[in-house]
């Protein structure tokens, strides 16, 4: 038996030196350097399926009404009968475009919210004295999937929303998620891309995916420790009654 126990050993720390890691592997932007650099200027694209919070002011409410949505009442299931007003959205359709009173049919799909802006005041022209366009969309969310801890679809009031931040909002990445190829599926244009990023260096803040667009989707792909035991763990029992049994073999062929 006392032969049995070095092996035993030897496997022992065989295992657990395999199931080291380094810390290099889970350090984030690790290269980055103490200096300063201008913030990208993002700003978000319009696509299909968008939902436009588009307002049109002046100085006159009254003149520039026939050219916004009207309000209406939406019944919210209370017995006073009184509903809750709330403001009609655009939703950008197939094709790109929306329909705006008394403006027609504007195509909004793969511009920005200021690009759009300028256009429905070039509209305007003629129509309404110094008018004030405001967009906003309404359904910008992302969704991030895989190894994080509470992974699902999140909205984002701010338009403006980094990778990272996305990261935070799942509960960050698990122990087990690889942060040197997360996954970002991206739809522009009516084309899907995907893109893998690496969040351990530094320079991923100059990437096109530091911020994210409404819509994108980030999977964060399982690393090898989580792989490997998703295959190990049922047959560990069994591995351990064969090792068990193995031993015994030894043990008593050894006396």
């Amino acid at each position: 038996m006392n032969r049995i126990f070095p092996v035993f050993f030897v496997l022992t720390l065989i295992i657990m030196l395999g199931s080291c890691a380094s810390a290099e592997k889970f350090t984030l932007l690790r290269d980055v350097q103490n200096n300063e650099e201008k913030t990208a200027d993002f700003q978000a694209v319009l696509q299909p399926d968008d939902l436009l919070m588009i307002v049109i002011s002046t100085d006159n409410p009254i003149i520039s009404q026939p050219y916004n949505l009207s309000n209406v009442a939406v019944s919210n299931n209370d017995t006073s009968g009184r509903g809750i007003q709330q403001l009609l959205s655009y939703q950008i359709d197939q094709e790109g475009i929306i329909q705006m009173p008394n403006l027609g049919n504007v195509k909004a799909a793969g511009k920005t919210r200021n690009e759009l802006a300028k256009d429905i005041t070039t509209l305007l022209e003629g129509k309404l004295k110094d008018p004030v366009v405001t967009i906003r969309i309404l359904n910008y969310k992302v969704s991030v999937q895989g190894e994080v801890a509470k992974p699902g679809i999140f909205p984002i009031s701010t338009e403006r929303v980094t990778l990272l931040e996305a990261l935070s909002m799942a509960g960050d990445l698990t122990i087990y998620g690889r942060r040197d190829n997360i996954l970002i599926i991206r739809e522009e244009n009516g084309v899907k891309s995907f893109n893998k990023v690496d969040i351990t260096k530094g320079d991923f803040i100059n990437s096109p995916y530091y911020y994210l667009s409404q819509n994108d989707v980030i999977f964060v792909e399982p690393n090898k420790t989580k792989v490997n035991s998703s295959v190990i763990g049922p047959n560990v029992t069994v591995g351990i009654s064969a090792l068990s049994l193995i031993i015994t073999i030894i043990a008593l062929t050894t006396k």
